[in-house]
């Protein structure tokens, strides 16, 4: 791979936009960098194309001038194969760089590395929980939610939600959904957790609101819901 090779990758996402996606992205994003307005698969296929090739140097080389930019290095990360202390030093290189939702939550999403190396994951999350930084924190609710809700790990994740009390919105909002998908999953653990927590009211009532919403709970669950308000 060379610099050769991220120009074309620029090209390439230049030739995928489209007026709608950008005017989509604009919509469900108020705080990214610029947008080209190229579609999720298409940026999860480069992704591949890039780790396949040489992922070092593509997340050492690509900007980070536009969205999909970020996306793409967000993607390469969780295709990377390599161990994972080195795949873990990039990642701490990356998420200081995060500063929307939407980069933070594919790189959570697809760091599946994670499920075969849960025990090191683990602890390699626990330093960004004592960061007190809204996205440090969101990505360990994130990452949480996304690989850790297990048989083995299902009361350490809820034990951590207590700790991650960043007061900014998409700290709060990662923590809200990852306690409502923990619900959906282990239900009694959750709901002990919810009789006893640290979660600020704002965190815990949305908690609340995002089960009661959604179509994944049967309504007996639901109605237990009624009567734990603050």
């Amino acid at each position: 791979m060379t610099k050769g090779y991220i120009e074309e990758v620029t090209k390439s996402l230049l030739a995928y936009s489209t007026e709608g996606q950008v005017k989509y992205t604009h919509h469900v994003l108020t705080e990214s960098a610029p947008v080209i307005g190229v579609r999720l698969p298409v940026l999860r296929k480069m992704a591949k194309a890039a780790a396949r090739e040489d992922y070092r140097f593509f997340m050492e080389n690509c900007p980070s001038d536009y969205f999909e930019q970020e996306v793409l290095k967000a993607y390469t990360i969780g295709y990377a194969k390599d161990d994972i202390e080195t795949i873990l030093s990039y990642a701490d290189e990356f998420i200081p760089s995060i500063h929307d939702w939407a980069v933070n939550d594919c790189f959570c999403q697809n760091f599946t590395i994670a499920k075969k190396n849960r025990a090191r994951v683990f602890e390699w999350l626990m330093k960004y929980v004592a960061e007190q930084k809204e996205f440090s924190q969101r990505v360990a609710a994130v990452m949480l939610l996304s690989h850790f809700l297990t048989d083995e790990y299902i009361k350490r994740v809820l034990s951590v939600m207590n700790e991650l009390q960043f007061d900014a919105y998409y700290t709060k909002m990662g923590v809200a959904w990852c306690v409502a998908t923990a619900y959906a999953k282990y239900p009694e653990d959750t709901y002990a957790f919810l009789l006893d927590n640290k979660l600020s009211d704002w965190t815990f009532h949305k908690s609340i609101t995002k089960m009661r919403e959604s179509f994944r709970f049967p309504e007996r669950y639901k109605e237990m819901l009624i009567q734990l308000k603050r």
